[in-house]
């Protein structure tokens, strides 16, 4: 539902901004969101107590010395319309988009081995040529037995497991048998 809301108001944000401004303002919005995961911040956001225009000016302060006129006024919306809480999802939405028009994507690597900085860049132009995009890969340590590379933003995993692989050979050596 959230996510909804933060695409309409995303239609909005672009067909005021251009490209430098909406990079500016997708900027600001992730740093707002982090404040996000600090328990006290959230305590005072959705505390009764505290009023929307008190709200509002914590944000505004927040975003004060960016000097974005647009931001701030879509802070004073949001708050107007008690809708602070889904600046997270605006920061994601916003990012998701900005990658999509670049066509520069992140990914994750995970695996149970390490991984050479080589095969990762390459893995990373390999999976970039397919779908004419830049893909930056990092690596995760996890106990996965192989490797898998997950690029969400683009709907991608590609695993290679070492089990399905032994599993795989095994069925073909018994089939020519």
């Amino acid at each position: 539902m959230e996510e909804l809301i933060a695409k309409r108001y995303l239609k909005a944000i672009k067909q005021r901004s251009n490209a430098e401004s909406m990079q500016e303002i997708a900027l600001i919005f992730s740093i707002l969101s982090e404040a996000f995961n600090n328990k006290k911040f959230i305590q005072i956001i959705n505390n009764p107590d505290v009023s929307r225009d008190q709200k509002s000016e914590i944000l505004l302060a927040a975003v004060k010395s960016a000097g974005h006129k647009d931001v701030e006024n879509l802070i004073k919306l949001l708050a107007e319309h008690n809708r602070i809480n889904i600046i997270p999802a605006i920061a994601e939405v916003m990012r998701k988009d900005i990658a999509k028009t670049n066509k520069v994507y992140n990914g994750i690597v995970y695996s149970d081995s390490v991984v050479d900085s080589k095969v990762m860049e390459d893995l990373g132009n390999g999976l970039g040529s397919k779908f004419n995009s830049k893909i930056s890969l990092k690596l995760v340590k996890d106990n996965f037995n192989g490797i898998k590379v997950d690029v969400e933003d683009l709907g991608v995993e590609i695993s290679f497991s070492k089990a399905r692989i032994n599993n795989q050979m095994i069925e073909h050596i018994i089939k020519a048998i």
